[in-house]
This record gives C-alpha cells, structure tokens and sequence, in this order.
C-alpha cells in the first residue's frame, strides 16, 4: 500500500488527474475493493484511511482536509461504498440461496419483497454475508427491490445511489 502512494506522489506532477483517476481504478481500487465483503471490520479503517490518503494525493489536497466532496467529484465509492454494493450485488446474484416473506407465509405481508435470513446460531455466520446482505437488502426502497428482476437496471441504480451518498460505517452495517 505504502508503495502505491510513493507511486502516485512521484508522477502526480506529471499526469493529469483524468490519467491518475484511470490509475487508481487499475491498481488502488482493485486493491480495495478485492474481496470486501469477506474482510474484518479492523481492517477497514486501515484500508479507508489509505484510500482517503490515494485521494488527497492524486487531488494535491491537505491531510486534514475533508475528502467527502472529492469523492463525489471524481465519482469514486468510498471503501464503505463499495461494500454495500459488493454485498448487494452478492445478495441479488445469489438470490436462489435466500428465501423472500412471500414465499413463506400464505398471507401478503407488507414487506413481502424482504428476504428472510436463516436461523442459524452461529456467530460467524450471522456476521457474515448471507445475514449482513439480507439485512442491507431489506433497508433498500421498494422501487429498488423491483428491479432485482433486472441486473443490469438494478447494478447502474445502486451505483448511482452510492455515488451520490457517503458512507461511514464504523464498526457496523448502516
């Protein structure tokens, strides 16, 4: 990590930002990014931290600056970002392993498109991606669950959601 910022401190002066934005998605981001879902929460602080540090560097900002307008500016998902859409991105492709309220009671319960999480006591997998992604995915507006049925819709308005928003998330899921 510390090389990528010794990287894009040293060619900054020479590029453009469209070209270190290019850069970022190439090597940061995946970086970032790479299998999020799955991780601690203690190593997502250490992970936000450095990508807010990619960021001030490649805008040439202060280190105390706020880096909130700048993600929005460059259209750049936090790491929080990025989970929430990694996670529901895993929910929706994985919809054959949840079960939705509808099918499970005869009755039409009024949040009939939330999935139901499975009854399991263990801590690891209440914490994991099958409950963290449920309980994301029953937060979302009926508007978006409707797209479910159509990946490419639902995928483009989520991004376009999280983009607009910013997420903190320490220590826990929304």
């Amino acid at each position: 990590m510390f090389t990528a910022c010794y990287a894009l401190r040293y060619i900054k002066y020479s590029l453009p930002i469209k070209t270190l934005k290019i850069i970022y998605f190439a090597h940061i981001h995946t970086i970032v990014s790479y299998n999020v879902i799955f991780r601690d929460n203690s190593y997502a602080k250490k992970v936000f931290t450095f990508q807010k540090k990619i960021i001030r560097i490649i805008t040439n900002t202060r280190p105390k600056d706020s880096c909130r307008e700048i993600f929005k500016n460059m259209q750049i998902m936090t790491l929080y970002s990025q989970y929430v859409y990694s996670l529901l991105l895993f929910t929706v492709n994985n919809k054959h392993l949840f079960t939705a309220k509808n099918e499970i009671h005869k009755y039409n319960p009024r949040n009939n498109n939330n999935l139901q999480p499975a009854l399991e006591n263990l801590i690891k997998y209440n914490k994991g991606p099958h409950v963290s992604g449920i309980k994301v995915f029953s937060h979302l507006p009926q508007y978006s669950k409707a797209l479910v049925h159509n990946p490419k819709h639902f995928r483009s308005s989520l991004e376009r959601f999280l983009l607009s928003s910013f997420f903190l998330l320490y220590g826990g899921i929304l």
